[in-house]
Formats: C-alpha cells, sequence, structure tokens
C-alpha cells in the first residue's frame, strides 16, 4: 500500500472514525482503525473505517494512490499522530507487518494487527429521506438532553425516532422532564413511517459531526422486536451506522397537557442569568422557587437555616398568580435549549408538568419543541 494525503485531511478523517472506536475492546482488534487505499471499486479514494459491534463508522477522503492495499493499526494511536503532524502532505506506505507515516522530516512507523481477524461492518440501511444537516444537529441537541443517564434502564437513555411521511418528531425523557421536537424532512416515499429508539449519546455525537455535508441521509433498517435494528446516517463523505434500542417508550404525548390554566413569559437570557445567581445557593437538589405574579416573577432558593438568595425580574402572566419549584439543572437545560429570546412557561398547577417553549412564530401556531419538567414539591 502506498499513498499520499493532505495532512488536514487526514487528521480530520481518522479523528472522525476515532470517535467509534471502543475504550475497552472486547477483543485487540476492535481497537483498530481498518484502512483500505484505493482498490477495486474505490478509485482514488482512501476509507478509513471503525466498529465497536453496536456503532460503525466509515470516512471516504481524496487520496493519490501509488498501490492499492488495506492495513489495520491501533486506531487511537493513529489519531494522535496525525492530530500532531507538521503542515504537510503525507505519505503513507507499508512494508510488511508496519505501517510507515512520513510528513516533512517527520517519520513514523506503526505495527499492524491481521486485517483478516477483523470483522465486517454492517450493510447500510436502506435510505429512507434527508434532512438539512444543521436543523438536523440543533434539533438532536435540543432532545438529548432530556435523555435518561442511567444504563439500567437503556429505553430511557434512547431518543425515540418517529417518522411520518414528511414529519419527523424527536423524543426523549429520564422521568423528570421530556423533550419533543417536530421537524420536516424530504422522505423517499410519501407514506413512509418508522419508529426507532437510538442511543442518544450516539445520536447526538452523529448529528453534530456530520455538519459538513448539507444535508444528512437516514437511513431505516428493520426494526422488529429481535433488537437486530439498524439505523444509518450519511453526509458529507461520512457514514454511521448504530443498533437500535429494544423496549418499548413511554406513552409520551399523554403526558403533554392539552390546556393550560396559565402562562407566563420572560426574557430567556436574563432568565438563564437569573437561575444561574440565584442557585448558587441551592444545596445539591435544593429546587428553585419561581413565584408568577402580575409583571414580575421573583426567584428565591435556600432556606431559613441557609445561605439565601432572590431575585425578581420582569415577566408577564396570564391567569392567576403561582408558586412553583424546579430543579434549576432540569431548568437551565431547558431554557438553553428553546433557541428563543422569549420563554414561555405554561402551568396547569403547581404540583403538574409544566411546559417550557419559545414564542410560537404565530398566533395559534404550535412550537415546534417542547420541554415538560416535573416541578419540585415545596413543603408547606
Amino acid at each position: 500500500m502506498k499513498f499520499r494525503i493532505d495532512r488536514d485531511a487526514l487528521a480530520d478523517a481518522v479523528a472522525w472514525t476515532a470517535r467509534t472506536l471502543p475504550v475497552r475492546p472486547p477483543v485487540p482488534v476492535l481497537a483498530g482503525m481498518h484502512i483500505v487505499a484505493g482498490g477495486e471499486g474505490n478509485g482514488d479514494r482512501l476509507k478509513l473505517s471503525a466498529f465497536d459491534y453496536e456503532v460503525s463508522a466509515q470516512v471516504s477522503t481524496d487520496i493519490d494512490v501509488e498501490e492499492a492495499g488495506t492495513a489495520l493499526v491501533s486506531g487511537r494511536l493513529l489519531a494522535e499522530i496525525s492530530r500532531s503532524l507538521p503542515p504537510h502532505p503525507v505519505e503513507v506506505t507499508t512494508d510488511g507487518a508496519k505501517v510507515m507515516l512520513r510528513c516533512g522530516s517527520a517519520k513514523f512507523t506503526l505495527l499492524t494487527m491481521p486485517v483478516e481477524d477483523y470483522p465486517t461492518l454492517p450493510e447500510m440501511p436502506p435510505a429512507a429521506g434527508s434532512v438539512g444537516s444543521d436543523e438536523f444537529a440543533a434539533a438532536v441537541s435540543q432532545v438529548a438532553i432530556a435523555a435518561g443517564k442511567d444504563d439500567t434502564i437503556p429505553m430511557l437513555t434512547g431518543v425515540r425516532v418517529e417518522i411520518e411521511g414528511e414529519t419527523v418528531t424527536l423524543a426523549s425523557t429520564d422521568r423528570y422532564r421530556l423533550a419533543v421536537r417536530e421537524l420536516h424532512w424530504k422522505p423517499e416515499r410519501p407514506d413512509f413511517s418508522a419508529v426507532a429508539l437510538v442511543p442518544a449519546r450516539t445520536l447526538a455525537d452523529t448529528a453534530k459531526s456530520l455538519t459538513a455535508g448539507a444535508e444528512v441521509s437516514i437511513a431505516l433498517g428493520g426494526t422488529g422486536g429481535t433488537g437486530e435494528g439498524m439505523i444509518g446516517f450519511e453526509g458529507g463523505g461520512r457514514r454511521t451506522t448504530s443498533r437500535l434500542l429494544d423496549g418499548d417508550f413511554v406513552k409520551y404525548r399523554s403526558l403533554l397537557p392539552s390546556e393550560y390554566a396559565g402562562l407566563a413569559e420572560v426574557q430567556t437570557a436574563a432568565f438563564i442569568e437569573a437561575v444561574k445567581r440565584v442557585s448558587l445557593v441551592a444545596e445539591r437538589n435544593t429546587p428553585v422557587r419561581l413565584s408568577f405574579s402580575q409583571g414580575e416573577v421573583v426567584l428565591e432558593a435556600g432556606t431559613g437555616d441557609e445561605a439565601q438568595a432572590v431575585e425578581a425580574l420582569e415577566a408577564s402572566l396570564e391567569g392567576e398568580d403561582i408558586d412553583i419549584a424546579f430543579n434549576p439543572a432540569f431548568l437551565l437545560d431547558g431554557l438553553s435549549a428553546i433557541g428563543s429570546d422569549v420563554a414561555r412557561l405554561s402551568f396547569t398547577t403547581p404540583t403538574k408538568p409544566a411546559v417550557l417553549t419559545g414564542k410560537p412564530p404565530q398566533d395559534g401556531e404550535n412550537p415546534n419543541y417542547r420541554y415538560l419538567i416535573m416541578p419540585v414539591r415545596l413543603s408547606g
């Protein structure tokens, strides 16, 4: 194998592929990055792959091929080396069981692993449609914040992806909050519908890393009860697949209130800063109390025997005055995700979930992002 490649192109491709490498690989070859230079059906392109039996990543980029070939080397070591190379073209060659990288006056020699022991990457499921990469990344980040971190309940660590015609709905919950985002996409078939539960961490990482291309193609396979369901994403010469999670997701639509007793609006930036300041005195798991009345909201944290903080902000209120309390970290997550200069909080009662949204684009139009948050019961 012998090829030349631009230093930045190599570093970028290797870094992206290395994200998928397992920290503690169950078998040594999974710590490897599979390199294919040129060859049949590959043209003058380099293909790098990584796979941990759950998630696969593959990137292809242009190179000058002198001799086609394949190799398997330590992915983490290759990532560290390619990141620190000087700004010169890189020449990669193989010599027996070694891979050599030359870049300017720097030269590295890596040992190879047996290519024949490397597992075959899963096939990409059939393409289902495409969506703007920036919008997809923003939508996923808005929803992934509410996914659970507890791996003992795998179902809650996922983002539910529902596709119905031209609408994609993303939802996640950790039982204390729920985030739902709707977006439009271009399906391959107008009547396409599917449901998938994708690991939130994988989805967030993938969506963020595919913004180099204008669009992301989503490929969805069978989501039968066998757990063999796969989802694939492709954009900008990068493709990744992930195994889907098993389990029935909560019936989240029934959790969203159909009507509210009142709603308040506050300037988002000022609200975020005030919550951050007031929550400085909130001990671990202590709520921030919000008292809404006509024209203002008073934020309070801390109790009589501890440090206390109080701050008042301008707010508009429709409905009766209300006192409600939230976990400050959960409230800040929602406020940071709504993507609007005005935060709208809709309530039913102080003990029932409130829904945080941005201001709807036009009156009567439903917001495409909703963040439902459970209040903390106030003693007394």
